[in-house]
């Protein structure tokens, strides 16, 4: 007989025993491992560099930690393995505490080989149904997911056929593409048709926090880990935990944090800042820039391996630009979203407003016709969207370096009005990420953060997004910053 494909783990300090039970499952298993203690159990369990396994048949009294400890390790590695119990200490009491700790099984010492082998086979049929059920229910989630990316050009295609390709799987992700292309979408993708979608997705802008709040955030701190700190923090690598981590923007963290997630992408484990407890997280990572990490690794300001880290599969998204064929269809998907959102529905747009969206190189890519569709749905008046209720600029393409144009009227313009139209319109183009927003118009976040301080621009978003804890740890009268967008 050919022995069946299944993880199987055996846990029992009776070095006899043991050896009885793993060489009665490998006549029906090919493989079959066996540890003396509760300790080494919980290591190979942990083992971020191997599969989960299918089965795991543990004694209650252990060396080192006892089979409860075990049985919860396994379950924090993967929920679905399925866990035996035996012991010669039998009781309700034990068996109750085991089952409530996620059990599939509890047997009593002396065993019945026989029985023992029909029971692991009962929790290999179990752990299988499960991962089929979590195949069906993803390959559900990702025909929903991408039904909502818009577009048949054979770029996108090819992008999203590599996310549903790599979803199911365990690996590392790293997403790129200009401002605007849809990173974060496809990040979301990628979870809902994982195995991990029941999980948390949750989302860090790397760029939207400066260095100190960023580790805070990812990894967690203490109370008293530094000023401010009055109470423990749970970080976002925690809260990630049997899920996925979306480290947006990760080309902007620091070397020192850069470091750190290196860590934590090698050994799964790490520190709250200020405290001493290892912690372990199961967190997937999806990472996403916008940046060129190959020049920024010339530069000395990315780490070459944890470039290598993260870029165990990448998935590229072209820019709006390089996919015409699919801007015609994006529009008109807007425009019904957008018209049946603001109750102001619309029959579609007039030929001279689809020749100045064909005539646009939109260079804030998706997010940048959302914006400006947006706007004119609240401006139209016809029943139709026409080329003046389009606030494009003529401006600035992709490789163009001759900047923005503007005709200047025979009868002058005030230049502050024309520096705010500009300030505004680069807000809109970027969702009101202020980083990206500042990249368009070639200042720091810090000037763009003054302009909009200066000028008194304001966002809803700023205001709706700030946490009780931002603003215990920001100065009471401040400009918004990249940290309020959403």
């Amino acid at each position: 007989m050919t022995p069946d494909s299944a993880r199987i783990l055996v846990v029992e300090d009776n070095d006899t025993l043991r050896r009885g039970i793993a060489v009665a499952l490998r006549e029906r298993w090919e493989e079959v491992r066996e540890v003396g203690s509760g300790s080494d159990a919980i290591e190979c369990i942990s083992d971020a560099q191997s599969d989960a396994f299918d089965v795991i048949v543990t004694d209650l009294r252990l060396p080192g930690s006892d089979g409860i400890s075990v049985l919860r390790a396994a379950r924090e590695r993967d929920p679905g393995t399925s866990v035996l119990v035996m012991t010669a200490y039998g009781s309700i009491e034990t068996a109750v505490e085991a089952m409530r700790s996620g059990a599939f099984d509890f047997v009593q010492k002396p065993l019945d080989l026989d029985q023992l082998e029909l029971r692991v086979a009962r929790g290999v049929d179990h752990r299988r149904l499960l991962y089929e059920v979590t195949e069906l229910r993803a390959e559900q989630a990702a025909r929903q997911a991408s039904d909502r990316i818009i577009g048949d050009s054979p770029a996108l295609r090819s992008a999203l056929d590599l996310a549903k390709r790599v979803a199911p799987t365990r690996s590392t992700v790293l997403i790129t593409g200009e401002t605007g292309t849809g990173k974060e979408l496809i990040a979301s993708l990628i979870h809902r048709a994982s195995p991990r979608a029941e999980g948390p997705l949750v989302k860090v802008n790397c760029a939207a926090l400066p260095e100190t709040l960023l580790e805070s955030e990812l990894f967690g701190h203490e109370r008293g880990a530094f000023t401010g700190a009055d109470r423990q923090r749970i970080g976002r690598f925690e809260q990630a935990n049997g899920g996925t981590l979306f480290l947006d923007e990760v080309g902007d963290t620091s070397i020192a944090t850069q470091a750190k997630l290196l860590r934590v992408l090698q050994e799964q484990r790490f520190h709250r800042l200020g405290g001493s407890q290892l912690l372990r997280t199961d967190a997937r990572i999806i990472s996403a820039t916008n940046q060129d990490l190959g020049s920024r690794i010339a530069e000395g300001l990315f780490r070459e391996d944890l470039y290598f880290r993260l870029n165990v599969i990448r998935i590229h998204l072209p820019p709006l630009r390089e996919r015409p064929e699919d801007l015609v269809d994006l529009a008109h998907h807007f425009l019904s979203e957008l018209g049946a959102e603001m109750r102001h529905p619309l029959r579609g747009f007039t030929e001279a407003a689809l020749e100045k969206i064909r005539g646009h190189d939109w260079p804030g890519n998706v997010r940048e016709l959302h914006n400006t569709l947006e706007r004119a749905v609240l401006m139209a008046e016809g029943p139709r969207i026409d080329a003046e209720d389009l606030s494009i600029l003529v401006g600035r393409s992709a490789g163009d370096d001759r900047g923005w144009r503007r005709e200047l009227p025979a009868e002058g313009i005030s230049l502050r009005d024309v520096e705010r139209e500009l300030v505004i319109e680069a807000l809109e183009r970027t969702g009101y990420v202020q980083k990206d927003a500042a990249a368009l118009i070639g200042v720091s976040r810090r000037t763009l953060n003054y302009m909009i301080q200066r000028m008194g621009i304001t966002h809803p978003a700023w205001r709706r997004n700030r946490g009780a804890e931002d603003a215990a740890e920001q100065p009471a009268r401040r400009a918004p910053s990249d940290a309020d967008t959403p």
